[in-house]
């Protein structure tokens, strides 16, 4: 591996104007696929599988046309205090908004809630219905501007006036300013790490023509391979993210093997086949715990997976070639300026503040272990009481018009009337249709939980009907949650009386429905990419329990940080310092991603720090001394990625949505503590204690495993002494290659 590395990054050298202008025709025709491809499509949320997804199905199969999913907006008017909507001035109000809704060129229907007996019992509170042609995404300015303006003129009549509903989303969410920070707050990162405008300048560099190539790519094939909009969420944050990991270490390694007196085409082949190879390996590690995302079975997240996948691929060939042809244009640009006066790199000092902190673990491995443990075991202890679910309105600040709606009709209505169930009776194939659901709608209706169920609508062939339940319980409530477990339990019984069957759907019973697959998915998917790993660390290290530790370590940092998420977003300590008004439920996907990014950038701090350390043990080190070499030369990277990482994922707390602050605060605390407990103070204090014993592999899985190079010891044996720079190539059409 590493031999083959090292000629890749002594063609790239060499061959360079070739490399970039390679680089330069991808990006140009990715681009221009991607420009003339036709937009992605929003294909939905789907989940097979599940008994709310079947009932979905069947009435979209029973209903043709019915279930289109055009944006609504529920538009809900409360009377001044003392006042009731019916009253003349006030019902003029709302029916007058309702007209001027409906005039809207994109609007299919604006119900009035005074004919629709939308109003309720206590008579303060109405709410209309407004159904658009087109989805949410497709809604043009001027419906929104429309929409926005009825709300005004009712609000200037006097009538408090919210809305809630898909039509109210913008489309917005974490973006430009939150990935904007964390660039800006990474480029500070890499100056104070390499002293050096160009070497923090290079990493980012490379960085974003990755991220430019992959979601290019992505949006070319988006039609072709059925990819949604959001598919390329996960592969731009990841993209940049090991992007600017991968390139920072291949950099450090050259300027590392400069300051040992190599030549500039021979330190950047010896970064590519060293540093290189725990690039390889870390990005495999990184694959493996995206592509497992297939195992959830949710069709979404396997494409979001696949596509962050292939952006963590071109990342890694990025740093294989791309970074190394640049080094060659400016081989002494990266250098600190001391450095680049004498052509050489900067000695690195034997006594840096990597190895003081590993000499520190050395001389107190026990404390430091049990501390790191002891402490990660009781942040996970909050996630023993982990509730998931699908937070929505009622997670949002109470100064967003969604969230004031739905207080509205909680207050009016009851708290289960955001959140109703829907059942689907098919009885095909029953002689009485009608009675069958009749039967099926009393007896849900008298189950305990149940506020009201509406009148049953039929569908043409009078097999099939639809009508919906109105718990007494929120949707988050766990009350509800046993509400459908209960409703769903009475199947058997009506099936067997009336020969008719019925499934519940609805958002409330999807999200309990995802929920449950996804809990049950966890195990499973925990197996696959934690096994995958544990077998691809033992090639890279030729040890066993090195890779049994550093999984064993990951899974105490995933279950300290989902312990600290329940912390703040579930039991609501300390949730006002994030601006979390509302708590509850944490998002049903949450552990999934969760595990799935973290476990990838783990596996790469636990490469680039004690792949190190088995190259210096691999060289002669004793085992106690390769831990101190390992930190002199990788824990100024890894704490540097590190920070980079915290930086980009703590950006999204800053976000209004909810989720997206529960997103960026899980993975930045994941990050905090994988890094910074497990990987710097766990993992040393573990080999510390094992010795010799932490690099022992049993001589049939030595003879079973396929050797790979990953420490170089044949490049450094061969590169002992540094060799006379060549010539470098022409340019191609007359041009000279800069250099600095």
């Amino acid at each position: 591996m590493a031999t083959f590395l090292y000629r890749v990054g002594r063609l790239a050298f060499r061959r360079r104007w070739y490399v970039a202008l390679v680089w330069a025709a991808v990006l140009a025709a990715v681009g221009l696929g991607a420009l003339k491809a036709p937009g992605a499509a929003d294909e939905g949320f789907s989940m097979p599988g599940i008994e709310s997804q079947k009932a979905f199905d069947l009435m979209e199969q029973r209903f043709p046309g019915a279930t289109a999913d055009g944006a609504t907006a529920r538009v809900v008017f409360v009377a001044p205090k003392g006042e009731k909507v019916t009253a003349a001035e006030n019902r003029k109000a709302v029916e007058d908004t309702v007209t001027d809704l409906a005039d809207g060129s994109q609007v299919a229907t604006a119900v009035n809630p005074f004919k629709a007996k939308a109003v309720s019992k206590d008579g303060t509170t109405a709410y209309a219905t407004v159904t658009y042609k087109v989805a949410a995404d497709d809604l043009t300015d001027a419906s929104r501007t429309q929409l926005e303006k009825a709300l005004d003129e009712a609000r200037d009549a006097g009538l408090t006036v919210d809305a809630g509903g898909t039509a109210m989303n913008d489309g917005g969410g974490a973006g430009g300013s939150a990935e904007a920070i964390g660039v800006a707050i990474a480029a500070v990162v890499l100056l104070v790490t390499f002293g050096s405008l160009a070497a923090a300048g290079l990493p980012l560099l490379t960085a974003l023509i990755g991220v430019g190539v992959s979601m290019a790519t992505i949006l070319a094939l988006a039609d072709a391979l059925g990819l949604s909009t959001t598919t390329g969420t996960l592969a731009m944050m990841l993209g940049l993210a090991v992007g600017i990991d991968y390139a920072l270490f291949v950099v450090s390694r050259y300027r590392e093997e400069r300051a040992k007196g190599r030549a500039p085409q021979e330190a950047t082949s010896l970064a590519v086949g060293t540093a290189g190879s725990a690039v390889v390996f870390a990005g495999l590690t990184v694959v493996i715990a995206l592509a497992g995302l297939s195992v959830v079975g949710i069709p979404m997240l396997t494409k979001m997976g696949l596509a962050a996948a292939g952006a963590v691929v071109v990342a890694v060939v990025i740093a294989l070639t791309l970074v190394p042809a640049l080094l060659g244009f400016w081989p002494n640009a990266v250098l600190r300026r001391k450095a680049r006066a004498s052509g050489r790199g900067e000695a690195e000092t034997k006594d840096n503040g990597g190895t003081r902190w590993a000499r520190f673990v050395l001389r107190r491995p026990l404390p430091v272990l049990l501390l790191g443990v002891v402490g990660l075991g009781a942040l996970a202890l909050p996630m023993t009481s982990l509730q998931l679910g699908m937070p929505g309105d009622e997670a949002k600040s109470t100064s967003t018009t969604e969230r004031r709606a739905y207080d509205a009709l909680a207050q009016g209505f009851g708290p289960g009337f955001n959140g109703p169930l829907t059942v689907v009776v098919d009885a095909k194939g029953d002689d009485d249709a009608k009675g069958a659901a009749s039967t099926i709608a009393r007896e849900i209706g008298a189950t305990k939980g149940v506020v009201s169920v509406s009148p049953a609508r039929f569908n043409e062939a009078g097999d099939t009907a639809v009508f919906s339940v109105v718990p007494s319980t929120a949707p988050t409530d766990e009350e509800t949650k046993d509400l459908v477990t209960a409703i769903r339990g009475e199947r058997p019984g009506v099936e067997s009386a009336t020969g008719a069957t019925f499934e519940v759907t609805g958002t409330t019973a999807l999200n309990i429905d995802i929920s449950e697959k996804v809990q049950s998915a966890l195990v499973p998917y925990l197996i696959v990419v934690v096994g995958l790993a544990i077998v691809l660390l033992m090639v890279v290290f030729r040890s066993l329990l090195v890779p049994l530790k550093a999984a064993l370590g990951f899974l105490l940092s995933v279950l300290a940080s989902l312990g600290a998420v329940v912390v703040v977003f579930q039991e609501g300590h300390g949730a006002g310092l994030l601006g979390v008004e509302t708590t509850g439920p944490i998002m049903s996907l949450m552990p999934i991603f969760l595990v799935g990014i973290v476990f990838g950038l783990a596996m790469d701090y636990e490469v680039f720090l004690v792949s190190r350390m088995r190259e210096a043990y691999v060289h002669g080190e004793s085992a106690h001394h390769a831990v101190t070499s390992g930190f002199r030369h990788s824990a100024r990277v890894v704490v540097a990625a590190a920070m980079i990482m915290i930086a980009v994922f703590a950006g999204f707390i800053g976000e209004s949505d909810s989720m997206i602050k529960m997103i960026g605060f899980g993975l930045a605390a994941a990050v905090l503590l994988d890094a910074f407990v497990v990987r710097m103070a766990i993992v040393p204090a573990v080999l510390a204690l094992l010795g010799d014993k932490a690099w022992w592999l049993p001589k049939w899985l030595d003879r079973a495993l396929p050797r790979v190079d990953v420490e170089g010891e044949a490049l450094t044996r061969a590169a002992d002494t540094p060799e006379p720079e060549p010539e470098p190539e022409p340019a191609p059409a007359g041009q000279e290659a800069a250099r600095v």
